[in-house]
């Protein structure tokens, strides 16, 4: 998909404040990354579009640093004999357990509790440290929070890229759409572009697979937690206006910024997965479901 300069500008304005790059530089991709404290940004590191595994939806790089960085003896039991190889037997058994996982609990529960394979457990993410405890720290400060631009997510080529989306140590959280009002482009095109686009069958969308899709421009954010092609119903998450819909204007940058700069920080991220996100049960007289 050629993307139009503004819907670029606010990409990279968005990666410039997260991460303190364009997300643009060329990277070989599906290695295991170096984890470097991360210069300028807020704390997110700039993913690379090459080791996203489609089949999966799974960013292999960040996975694999975070479980070497965190996890190392079981991790080595992997036996993962080539981190860019897509047909290594063992990457191929580990990455089709933890997706089935995730299409059964969750990402969100998932994150919280881990998940066993054969033999061996893993933790995929380490939440908010108790004051004074080191160890939880450094564990804590080990997380990849990690932002990937223009993310082509299907197994069918001819399918458009994302945006963006976010991950935390290479599970996928977060899908954006983005559009400018500048070009007459609004977050109502955005929310259709969802609709019309993004079919719920791919992998990456489908439910619980990431906590939540959102549509933006530079006057409003919507958001969507199950994606149904043309039944998407996706909500505000703005802040409200003279209380009214919408939001304030801002004096210093977009009305919408404060998602990326207050709300998708990483604490606020991880308050969100401890405290507020959830997949609630309900059952029906035939058979369960979710929703």
């Amino acid at each position: 998909m050629t993307t139009d300069t503004s819907e670029k500008g606010l990409e990279t304005l968005i990666m410039r404040h997260m991460t303190g790059t364009d997300g643009l530089a060329p990277k070989d991709g599906g290695q295991v990354a170096e984890a470097p404290v991360p210069v300028g940004g807020s704390g997110w590191f700039a993913g690379e579009a090459g080791s996203y595994d489609r089949a999966h939806a799974l960013d292999s790089a960040q996975l694999f640093t975070f479980l070497e960085a965190t996890q190392p003896e079981e991790f080595r039991k992997l036996n993962i004999g080539n981190y860019k190889d897509t047909k290594d037997i063992a990457r191929l058994k580990f990455f089709a357990r933890l997706s089935s996982e995730i299409a059964k609990r969750g990402v969100i529960d998932v994150l919280r509790h881990g998940i066993k394979h054969g033999a061996l457990s893993f933790d995929l993410f380490y939440g908010t440290p108790s004051p004074g405890n080191d160890k939880t720290a450094l564990l804590f400060a080990a997380n990849r929070f990690s932002v990937t631009r223009q993310l082509r997510y299907s197994l069918d080529e001819t399918r458009r890229a994302l945006d963006l989306c976010l991950f935390i140590n290479g599970l996928p959280i977060t899908t954006f759409e983005l559009k400018n009002s500048l070009t007459k482009q609004t977050v109502e095109d955005a929310i259709e572009q969802y609709r019309r686009d993004r079919d719920p069958r791919e992998k990456l969308f489908e439910f619980g697979r990431c906590m939540v899709h959102l549509a933006l421009d530079d006057h409003e954010v919507r958001m969507c937690t199950h994606l149904k092609a043309k039944g998407s119903w996706f909500l505000p998450l703005n802040q409200g206006w003279n209380d009214g819909a919408g939001n304030p204007p801002n004096p210093d940058g977009l009305k919408t910024e404060y998602l990326w700069k207050k709300i998708l920080t990483l604490q606020g991220i991880t308050d969100i997965i401890e405290n507020y996100a959830q997949i609630v049960e309900e059952k029906t007289r035939r058979r369960g479901k979710r929703g």
